[in-house]
This record gives C-alpha cells, structure tokens and sequence, in this order.
C-alpha cells in the first residue's frame, strides 16, 4: 500500500512540473493567460484532470504497469499573444518533457553527488527519489509521442514546414484520439504504448541509475 501511495505522489510531482514548465513558458513567451488562469503554480490541485491525473494512473498502477502515464487539464494558451505563433507553440509543447527530463537529471545528480546507494530497495526516501526520476522519465517520454494532443503532436507541428506542418495537423485533429487510445489500450495483458517506449525509457533509466531493473 505504501508503495502504491508514494507512485502516485511522485507522478503527481512530475505531472505538476510538465504542467507548471507550459504555464511558465508560455507567460514568458507574451501569453498572461495561463497566468490568469491560475495556472502558473507548483500546487497540483491546479493542474488536476479526473480522468489523465487520477483515473487512468490509478488503473496503470493497480494493474502493474511497469509505465504510469498520463495528462493533467490542458494550459490553455493564446498563440496570437506569440511573436511567433509557431515556433513560440512548439517550445510551450516541448517545455513540459524539458522540465520532466530535467527535474530526473537533477534528482540522478543528487544521489550522485550525496553518493546514496543507487539501491530502490532501500529506505523510503531512496524509494521516493527513484520514483521520482523513473515517473518523470516516462512521462516525458510519453508526452513526446506524435501524436494529438500530446505534447509532440504539438511540437511536431511548430517546427516543421509549414505546409507538411498543417497537413500532419489536419491528420492529428482528425485520428489523434483514436491512436492515443488504441496505443493506451492493454493487448495481453500490456499496451502497445508500453512496448513501444519501454527501450527509450529503459536505456535512459540505466544513464541515470545504472543499478535500476529495466521495466
């Protein structure tokens, strides 16, 4: 049970900090509205989506998924408040992953540079900072699949040319959701997602915290 209590926490941290990272962004970039939206907050009450936030991860852990992924509610923007509506919409979609990857990479240099034993089967707090590290990993990762409305269907669409840019956009409008879900959704027993980014995930995990087991 305790284990369970800390996955979630610590997803919840990473989720507040991809969601933070696209306010934050965004308010830098000339948009005040995440700002005025209350959204540009550490407090993840702010950042909650009862479906992406609670319930989907909620299953993903309760079920052993060796991935938990998932959304919070969507930082609306105003792109016309950009100087550069594309290229500014595509680094408010690549922030949130940044600050993932980021947040993971601090925390790796931590243990580092405390010289903690990279062991997850240590204390709660050597458990809460492995946690940590592999959620926002995944999340990352995840939240950069090319499709809508993840944050690299997004992105995708702000840095490529513009006339690819608005077809591969009219086809992510049109069948994003259905590829997000038929990806999501567990074929014996585990999803295609899950295969799909379980190498990335793992590959970057042993970077980080070489004594970890793959997922």
């Amino acid at each position: 049970m305790i284990q369970l209590v800390l996955i979630a926490l610590s997803f919840l941290v990473a989720l507040t900090i991809h969601e933070f990272a696209h306010a934050w962004t965004a308010d830098k970039l000339g948009d005040p509205n995440p700002k005025l939206a209350g959204r540009l907050t550490l407090n993840p009450l702010a950042h909650l989506d009862p479906l992406g936030t609670v319930v989907l991860p909620l299953f993903l852990i309760l079920s052993g998924s060796p991935i938990v992924f998932g959304w919070a509610k969507p930082v609306v923007i105003d792109v016309f408040n950009f100087r550069n509506l594309r290229r500014d919409t595509g680094l408010v979609s690549l922030a949130g992953p940044a600050a993932n990857f980021g947040l993971a990479g601090a925390f790796a240099i931590l243990l580092r540079l405390a010289r903690l034993p990279l062991n997850p089967a240590g204390s709660i707090v050597y458990q809460v900072i492995f946690l940590i590290i592999i959620n926002n990993v995944s999340l990352g990762f995840f939240n950069l699949l090319p499709i809508h409305p993840l944050d690299g269907g997004k992105a995708i669409v702000g840095f490529l040319p513009r006339e690819t840019a608005y077809k591969i956009d009219e086809f992510l409008n049109q069948y994003g959701q259905i590829l997000l879900i038929f990806l999501i959704f567990p074929f014996f027993g585990r999803s295609l997602i899950s295969y799909l980014l379980s190498p990335i995930i793992n590959f970057f995990l042993n970077l980080l915290l070489p004594s970890y087991p793959l997922i």
